[in-house]
């Protein structure tokens, strides 16, 4: 299982870093509830930012879920 978890998460990083490569033309991104004007970057960033806060999400999410084992 700890095998298919590690091919799994190297093949997000390497379609990340492939978007990367490819999606350097700047987007707007606008949010009206949280910002006053709309933020440019380019798209690589904004999608390694989603990234980052789904993976963060996860981990806050998983934080209460662990077993211990008392023997």
């Amino acid at each position: 299982m700890t095998l298919i978890k590690i091919v799994f998460v190297t093949g997000i990083f390497l379609l990340l870093v492939l978007i990367g490569l490819n999606n350097n033309v700047p987007v707007d991104f606008k949010l009206p509830l949280l910002l006053s004007s709309a933020v440019k970057q380019p798209a690589a960033l904004m999608y390694f930012g989603f990234f980052a806060v789904g993976v963060l999400t996860g981990a806050v999410l998983t934080l209460g879920n662990r077993k211990t084992n008392k023997s």
